[in-house]
C-alpha cells in the first residue's frame, strides 16, 4: 500500500468511526467519502462529527455539502488564479510585444 492509499484508508476509518459514534449507520461513510473526495476533506468531517453531534441525517449531509462547497470554492479559485498567471505572463512576454509592433527592433 502506498502512503497516500494508506492516507485515505486512514481517514476513512477515523471518518467512520465518527460517523458510527454519532449514532449513524456505517454506509453513511462510504456516501461521504465519495463525496468529499479527499483524505482532507473526510478528517474535516469527521471532527465536525466529533464535535457537533448532529441528532439528523439532513444535519450531516447539510455539513457535507457546505466542505464541498468550500472545497470547490477553493479549487475554483485556485484554477482562476492559474489562468490569470499565463495572461500576464503572455501579457508581459516579448513575444505579444513582437505581435503588436513588427517594427520595434529585436533585443
Amino acid at each position: 500500500m502506498t502512503e497516500n492509499q494508506r492516507s485515505w484508508a486512514n481517514a476513512r476509518a477515523r471518518l467512520a468511526a465518527a460517523v458510527t459514534g454519532a449514532g449513524f449507520p456505517e454506509e453513511l461513510t462510504g456516501l461521504l467519502a465519495k463525496e468529499l473526495k479527499s483524505p482532507g476533506a473526510m478528517d474535516r468531517m469527521a471532527a465536525w462529527l466529533g464535535q457537533a453531534r448532529p441528532r439528523s441525517l439532513e444535519t450531516v449531509v447539510d455539513e457535507m455539502l457546505a466542505i464541498r462547497g468550500e472545497l470547490d470554492a477553493w479549487k475554483q479559485k485556485k484554477e482562476s488564479e492559474a489562468a490569470q498567471a499565463g495572461v500576464t505572463r503572455w501579457l508581459n512576454s516579448r513575444e505579444r510585444w513582437k505581435l503588436e509592433d513588427p517594427e520595434e527592433p529585436e533585443a
